[in-house]
């Protein structure tokens, strides 16, 4: 029965479906922003790069991993530049995605705390697929490999922040990609298709005392054909040091979130998830795993008094 699931595991989720696909999830997506909204880069008005390895279903022979990695840098008062690189895989390396794109960010002043984001990315898909890995799990294929097909992207969003308060809209991707026919007649049967997965990010936070910060959040993730994603999630920040919270993806999962700024550079970033699904109660699963690295480069014009929560 185990082999059984991870064959249809791997076919169903590891090539998607014709219904729809959603991009790559994250617990700690409040570090990972521009992966999704190309407008925030260079927000933080230092170089910055961060790193995320994501570990799903641990346990599960065949399970999901992602990994991730940022670079974004303000040019100019209004203009940012940055790159993300997300590589997602599933059955031991059946179904392979890395997407690399570039983004590009002009920023405008609303308010005297308030700015205002304009982003585009462009770049491409990569997508890999290795039938005869299916042997692995009891499954047989007569479909033919994918290597390394490439597609473009182009997205789009925008961001709005002060110090204190940020949202964001966003279409990563609006190339609607169909990577193969499996008619044989020009038909409309597709092994995978690129959907495009609408994206809305907010975040507000307070201050409880000279010490302590809160900060709720929240992400929403729409596709068509796929249900609706809602992440909620709330953190205290402490002495600018740590940062200790619990988020809720709706009906789908609870996460713990930890993070220590080792320093003024350095950041270390963990979560960790459990299913509220039937999944979350196998034997075979262990829950999934987040560790994220940010690493910003500061100098005596560009140094971050306190630590962004954001």
């Amino acid at each position: 029965m185990k082999k059984l699931f991870i064959a249809v595991l791997s076919i169903f989720s590891g090539l998607f479906s014709v219904v729809g696909q959603q991009d790559a999830q994250y617990t700690q997506y409040m570090y990972n922003t521009i992966s999704v909204n190309p407008a925030y880069a260079g927000s933080r008005g230092v170089f910055s790069i961060a790193a995320l390895h994501r570990s799903q279903w641990v346990g599960l022979d065949g399970a999901p991993s992602t990994q991730t990695l940022n670079l974004h840098t303000p040019v100019s008062n209004s203009v940012g530049l940055g790159l993300s690189v997300v590589h997602d895989e599933i059955g031991n390396g059946t179904n392979q995605d890395t997407y690399i794109d570039a983004a590009f960010s002009y920023t405008v002043h609303t308010s005297e705390e308030g700015k205002l984001s304009f982003g585009l990315k462009a770049g491409g898909h990569l997508f890999n697929v290795d039938f005869s890995k299916l042997r692995n799990y009891g499954a047989e294929s007569n479909l033919p490999n994918i290597d390394n097909k490439f597609s473009p992207n182009i997205g789009a969003g925008i961001y709005y922040h002060t110090d204190r308060y940020y949202a964001g809209l966003s279409v990563p991707n609006f190339l609607e990609t169909e990577h193969f026919d499996t008619s044989g007649s020009g038909g409309s049967s597709f092994l995978a298709k690129e959907r495009m997965n609408l994206y809305f990010i907010t975040g507000y936070v307070f201050d409880l005392d000279y010490r302590t910060k809160f900060k709720p959040a929240a992400l929403v993730k729409a596709v068509k054909g796929a249900p609706l994603q809602v992440d909620l999630s709330a953190s205290f920040l402490f002495n600018e040091k740590f940062s200790l919270g619990a988020a809720y993806r709706w009906d789908a999962a609870l996460s713990g979130l930890f993070g220590f700024q080792l320093s003024d550079q350095l950041m270390l970033g963990l979560a960790y998830d459990r299913e509220v699904t039937e999944l979350g109660g196998a034997s075979f699963n262990d829950g999934s795993f987040e560790i994220m690295l940010r690493y910003e480069f500061l100098n005596k014009y560009k140094r971050v008094i306190t630590p962004r929560f954001f």
